[in-house]
């Protein structure tokens, strides 16, 4: 390896002045003083030198500089690490040197791209394939960066979430600026579940654009997840749930047979859950308190749901959640089924059921998280959502 790099630096020896010729039209006046592709390292020291060339020799493969504190001239070979090389030329000589035929970089780095592939031919080499990608924006939609601490690290994200939710969000267009911060874990995660999901369904060319064939290099594993994640944080929400354990006794009664061993990636997704939950859905809880309409609605489907079998399917639940939501004054006729004639319900009277019952904006269908967590105890968290009101 270190004859390849010492091979590249002779190169650059050879082709100083081109190389030199593509750099300094890109550096200020100052810079232009003294700017060089070789950093001398100082042998008395071991620091690295900014200083001009006084002097190449090709043939000795050395470089001539004024030794910044004696003024004495030091002439010094190129190779056996006696130099590093300088920001604007470093770029480039390691493509040359490691033979880098395909080079991924952010938009804010095209001109540096463009800079490195003419120095690569400079030195007889061709430059890399490149793909240039979008910057990543907080939840300003500023840009992420280290001055500001605004970013979300890898392993941030990997306490919270499966690595193949982050390879979703890495895959998905490339060329779009996304923003990426704590909120948009959980959706990436359950969208991960819908691509494996659809993956057995779908025709070979379908599979092929399926980015879950991607993520698992053309062997998806097979769906084990039968709850959605945006579900198991509404159930640690409504539970106030510390503990795995308390929310695999929801699992289990709401899915027969389901166990942490019969499926070990929920049973990872069950500790996601409350992690997040702690982190960042507890501290922006905040219950709102219902109006009389709304809490007259809620009267009615506590009374709904009471009446329903202790067995109800989350659509037999659903239903309910409707059938009250079709009264005044959530009912909205501007949304009414042609196909079975039925009045539509209008957004405010799911935000009600999310502001007042979870203390949060959004959540998941409402029929399907109370037959997970259990009619009796949907009942009990309305009575107390509307006795904490009162």
């Amino acid at each position: 390896m270190a004859g390849r790099f010492d091979g590249t630096l002779l190169k650059v020896l050879a082709a100083y002045d081109k190389v030199m010729k593509i750099i300094l039209p890109t550096l200020g006046p100052e810079r232009r003083a003294t700017y060089s592709p070789f950093l001398p390292i100082d042998p008395r020291t071991g620091k690295v030198l900014q200083v001009p060339m006084l002097a190449r020799d090709v043939a000795g493969g050395t470089v001539t500089y004024e030794d910044p504190e004696t003024r004495e001239r030091v002439e010094t070979p190129v190779t056996g690490g006696r130099v590093k090389c300088q920001w604007k030329a470093d770029w480039a000589l390691r493509w040359v040197a490691l033979g880098v035929d395909y080079e991924m970089a952010g938009k804010d780095l095209i001109d540096s791209v463009k800079l490195s592939g003419q120095i690569c031919r400079a030195l007889g080499a061709a430059p890399p394939e490149g793909f240039n990608y979008e910057l990543f924006l907080d939840e300003h939609g500023q840009k992420i960066s280290k001055s500001k601490g605004n970013g979300l690290t890898i392993d941030e994200w990997l306490r919270y979430a499966s690595p193949e939710s982050l390879s979703l969000f890495m895959y998905r267009e490339p060329r779009a600026a996304k923003r990426l911060y704590f909120d948009v874990i959980p959706r990436q995660v359950d969208e991960y579940q819908q691509f494996l999901e659809a993956y057995e369904r779908q025709e070979p060319k379908q599979q092929l654009a399926n980015p879950v064939w991607h993520i698992h290099v053309g062997d998806p594993p097979k769906p084990e997840i039968p709850i959605p994640f945006s579900m198991l944080l509404t159930l640690v929400s409504a539970s106030n749930a510390e503990n795995a354990e308390t929310l695999w006794g929801f699992i289990g009664h709401y899915r027969p047979g389901v166990t942490p061993q019969t499926h070990p990636k929920l049973d990872a997704l069950v500790g996601y859950a409350i992690q997040y939950f702690h982190d960042f859905v507890l501290p922006a809880k905040k219950f709102r308190r219902p109006t009389e309409s709304e809490r007259a609605a809620l009267l009615d489907l506590r009374d709904g749901l009471a009446q329903l079998p202790a067995q109800a399917s989350p659509e037999e639940i659903q239903e309910v959640v409707y059938e009250v939501g079709r009264r005044e004054p959530f009912l909205d006729l501007r949304k009414t089924n042609p196909k079975d004639g039925k009045p539509g319900v209008s957004l405010e009277w799911f935000n009600t059921l999310y502001q007042v019952l979870f203390g949060q904006e959004k959540g998941p269908r409402f029929g399907s998280f109370a037959a997970l967590y259990g009619l009796d105890n949907t009942v009990a968290m309305i009575d107390g959502a509307l006795a904490r009101s009162a």
